[in-house]
């Protein structure tokens, strides 16, 4: 399945999340493919959209610095998730996207379409995820460890809790890193 990607962030992203909607704001909700965020967007949808945005950066900021830094250097790029989430989240060569379309798990080279080993595909919400399995638009094998957390690990593909403070908790933040690097390890 090839989908166009829709949402903010780098086109060469190495990890990526996967939102149902997003922000409500006219620019956001026309978009039609995948941006780098630049002057500050993140800050005007802050300001905009309230404090549910400024969770999923926050938490998306503190996701990244989580993760295992034998595999992703997001935390050695600034001292804190704070200076990370304002000077490089979802910018231009940040390698890191928060999309509102379904995942694409796949890469065409010569034609033949394979999956990406080198993306991480993190989908917020199991509403989210089972919502894109039942309209037909992921395909995913999907090894469901408790009610919050599954892994595709042919896929890279976790879903984890919806990226806001209360569900996604600095607990289950460093259980999204673990699940991680499991996933780095089998491949």
């Amino acid at each position: 399945m090839n989908t166009q990607l829709v949402g903010l962030g780098d086109t060469q992203f190495s990890v990526a999340v996967y939102v149902a909607k997003a922000p409500p704001m006219p620019f956001f909700e026309t978009l039609e493919c995948l941006e780098p965020v630049i002057n500050e967007q993140i800050n005007t949808i802050n300001q905009h959209c309230g404090n549910g945005w400024r969770k999923v950066f926050n938490v998306y900021a503190k996701v990244l610095f989580s993760l295992p830094s034998e595999h992703y250097s997001f935390a050695k790029q600034a001292p804190t998730w704070q200076q990370y989430r304002d000077e490089y989240l979802l910018q231009k060569n940040s390698k890191t996207a928060l999309l509102f379309s379904a995942p694409n798990i796949t890469i065409t080279c010569a034609n033949k379409a394979t999956s990406n080993k080198n993306q991480l595909h993190i989908i917020a919400g199991r509403t989210h995820a089972k919502n894109l399995l039942q309209q037909g638009k992921l395909h995913a094998q999907f090894d469901w460890l408790d009610d919050e957390f599954a892994i595709d690990t042919s896929n890279n593909i976790i879903v984890c809790p919806y990226f806001d403070y209360r569900q996604l908790s600095n607990i289950k933040i460093a259980r999204l890193s673990e699940l991680v690097a499991q996933l780095k390890i089998t491949k």
